[in-house]
């Protein structure tokens, strides 16, 4: 159906949207016969506008993963539109994925197309904010009334080297009927010179990464604290430890650095708030097998941490009257992880039904989690984990899943995957919860949408290198496998 633009612009319009909900679909590739590419924005537009093929009838090939389009008689998925300026024309893909993709989060143009058709759009900074081009893995907190928001790695406009020591910003919380599935309108902390500022400012030009961003107290006297790592390369650390968000500068101060006998106590990842037997602990790590008393002074003791496992001291396996492992807290070993549970299994110490952190597809293939975060949800009555799969069947780092327990220890016994990005590396994911919506029934997850670490050989210009947003409906039906046992 062509319908006229809101504007007289140059451009021919295509809008796609998702068959079921109408919402545009971002990141859907165009591609003519002469391979010429183009993808939607964050609500789903092109503007197309190519010399000798406007005012003609021009054949496009559509994908999108987790999207589908009707194939022809020849096995082509796509369609013939005729480019007409100042008109735009709407194609409903169906949708494959369980979760629904909604926009891009962060880089240049997240609105480009909209922007260039005339379109409103429903940020503040619809093309460019911050000076900001691409930005690696996110941490997110409420913080004083206010969502805190953390990144990684930071490219700019004006040279390939960015910020390497964190970059941060501000929004407001979502009110009344508005949600985040347009996009946040993030306030950056900048330098004033067109770029953000460093969060964990240091002399040392190497990275800094934050992550298990932790908020104690309440009120006026909350405080904020945040594990970093300054990185030699991406496997080595020079220094880690933890800091301290300041108020009136706007960055982290450091305000303890680890002894290398500090080990694994430390928060990581993504962190979450528990009480058991009168103690309120920060939970850490993914999966969440760290915790510590949540208060400054505990945070900061290394001998007031504990672990999650079922491995001893001596490295053998803590067992129960029955002989079934015993997996509980603990001060001397590290946390178990999948890959530690996969070598236990492998071994003959466990069986694959006694493991907390490897779930089964409906198939009965092990998925093994690889980066991602746990949460309570209050819609389910359940600990939910949104994950990425490692050696996953479409791509290394691709595919995300969903998984449910009793407790934030597991065991996550079954799985679902809930979207998919073909080849491409999707890493990181994190699960806001101060974001859900309906009680709980509407979740929504964002991560890093890269080329690294997979087999794609064209990176998709604008998005790569950026955050992606998703929306789960937990009552959908197909996640009914992924129920705890």
């Amino acid at each position: 159906m062509i319908v006229p633009l809101l504007l007289v612009t140059p451009f021919f319009g295509i809008h796609l949207v998702d068959d079921a909900t109408g919402r545009g679909i971002p990141l859907v590739k165009l591609e003519t016969v002469n391979k010429q590419q183009f993808y939607s924005d964050s609500q789903g537009y092109v503007a197309f506008d190519e010399p000798g093929l406007m005012e003609r009838r021009v054949f496009f090939f559509i994908s999108s993963p987790g999207y589908e389009y009707p194939k022809d008689g020849f096995g082509y998925a796509g369609r013939d539109l005729l480019t007409h300026a100042g008109a735009v024309e709407t194609i409903k893909l169906k949708r494959a994925n369980i979760a629904e993709r909604l926009c891009r989060l962060t880089g240049q143009g997240i609105y480009r197309d909209s922007a260039l058709l005339g379109q409103p759009a429903p940020i503040s900074q619809p093309v460019l904010d911050g000076g900001v081009m691409g930005q690696d893995t996110a941490q997110a907190e409420i913080y004083k009334g206010q969502m805190f928001w953390f990144w990684g790695d930071t490219d700019r406009t004006d040279y390939p080297l960015g910020n390497f020591h964190t970059t941060g910003a501000i929004a407001a919380l979502p009110q009344g009927h508005s949600d985040a599935g347009e996009g946040i309108d993030y306030r950056y902390f900048e330098d004033g010179h067109g770029f953000v500022k460093p969060m964990a400012p240091s002399s040392e030009p190497h990275p800094i990464w934050v992550s298990g961003v932790t908020i104690l107290g309440s009120g006026a006297s909350q405080e904020m604290l945040a594990y970093y790592a300054q990185m030699q390369d991406l496997g080595h650390i020079m220094n880690s430890g933890y800091l301290k968000w300041n108020d009136e500068h706007h960055e982290f101060d450091r305000l303890k650095q680890f002894s290398p006998d500090t080990g694994w106590r430390f928060l990581d990842g993504h962190t979450n708030r528990v009480t058991e037997s009168g103690t309120t602990y920060v939970v850490g790590g993914f999966p969440s097998t760290i915790r510590v008393p949540a208060d400054e002074k505990h945070v900061l003791e290394p001998s007031a941490y504990e672990s999650f496992t079922c491995v001893g001291a001596d490295g053998s396996i803590m067992r129960k009257p029955d002989g079934t492992p015993d997996y509980r807290w603990q001060q001397q070993s590290p946390p178990i992880d999948p890959r530690q549970e996969q070598d236990l299994i492998s071994k003959g110490a466990l069986t694959a039904q006694q493991a907390h952190f490897l779930p089964v597809d409906r198939a009965g293939e092990t998925i093994f989690p690889h980066g991602g975060c746990v949460h309570w949800n209050a819609f389910r009555h359940k600990w939910i984990a949104i994950f990425t799969r490692l050696h996953g069947k479409d791509s290394e780092l691709g595919e995300i899943w969903y998984s449910e327990a009793d407790a934030p220890t597991g065991p996550f016994k079954r799985a679902v995957k809930i979207c998919t990005h073909g080849d491409y590396t999707f890493y990181n994911p994190v699960q806001h919860s101060f974001l859900d919506r309906d009680g709980g029934r509407t979740i929504y997850f964002e991560g890093t949408y890269t080329a690294e670490f997979s087999g794609a050989k064209n990176p998709t210009p604008r998005y790569n290198y950026n955050q992606l947003l998703y929306r789960l409906d937990l009552a959908d039906p197909r996640l009914a496998f992924a129920e705890a046992q």
